[in-house]
């Protein structure tokens, strides 16, 4: 049983429960972050000396947190090939665009754009500065337009791990207002991700409990 600490409205804990809905795992989730609290208590400083979330203990094993090694270490102890490939070959292919998509996409949305827009009043909002993260994040996307086009997932012609780090921010990203340039390839891959269970359940959620207003 997976013991999981985290708010459903946190990008990174839907990354990871996105995850354990593909692969199918039981688990026990406890809201922590945000509205909810209880990340600088001791019990959960005492897993997480960051205070973030999410946090993840396998049974009794030590609790991990950093949501990529958490992703990774679910993949290998739980998924199967082409989910997370065998050979170190194939599997660094697809932990390539994870790592990737992780660096270059979830964190130049995340803070950049998706808490200028929702997490920030609107009289405070500043347009410049979020058009500013647009245009560094555009060519990012460009490239995964570019991968999309030739391959159905990011990684090849599979559904890989790096479908998580890829795809958890894109409700986000296709919901909230701003300019967005015509990427078919990529829209085709998001509305395909739509259509999976895990995604609708564990990332298509309304965050408007993270909207700050005037």
């Amino acid at each position: 049983m997976l013991t999981i600490w985290g708010r459903r409205t946190s990008s990174n804990v839907q990354a990871l429960m996105w995850c354990v809905g593909e692969l199918g795992l039981p688990y026990v989730r406890h809201d922590a972050g945000h509205r909810h609290g209880g990340t600088d208590t001791p019990d959960f400083l005492a897993m997480n000396p960051n205070g973030t979330v999410p946090v993840l203990r396998d049974g009794d094993a030590e609790p991990l947190w950093e949501t990529g090694a958490i992703l990774r270490y679910l993949a290998t102890r739980y998924g199967t090939a082409p989910f997370w490939p065998h050979g170190p070959a194939e599997r660094a292919q697809s932990d390539k665009w994870a790592e990737w998509a992780k660096i270059n996409i979830a964190l130049g949305f995340t803070a950049p754009i998706f808490w200028r827009v929702v997490r920030t009043a609107p009289s405070r909002q500043d347009p410049a500065a979020i058009g500013a993260a647009l245009a560094k994040l555009d060519p990012f996307l460009d490239i995964a337009e570019a991968q999309l086009l030739c391959h159905p997932f990011l990684a090849g012609a599979a559904f890989t791990l790096a479908d998580i780090q890829l795809g958890h921010v894109l409700f986000r990203y296709f919901d909230i207002t701003i300019r967005r340039r015509d990427r078919p390839a990529l829209h085709r891959y998001y509305q395909a991700l739509t259509g999976r269970p895990a995604f609708r359940e564990h990332v298509m959620l309304p965050y408007d409990e993270l909207r700050v207003a005037d």
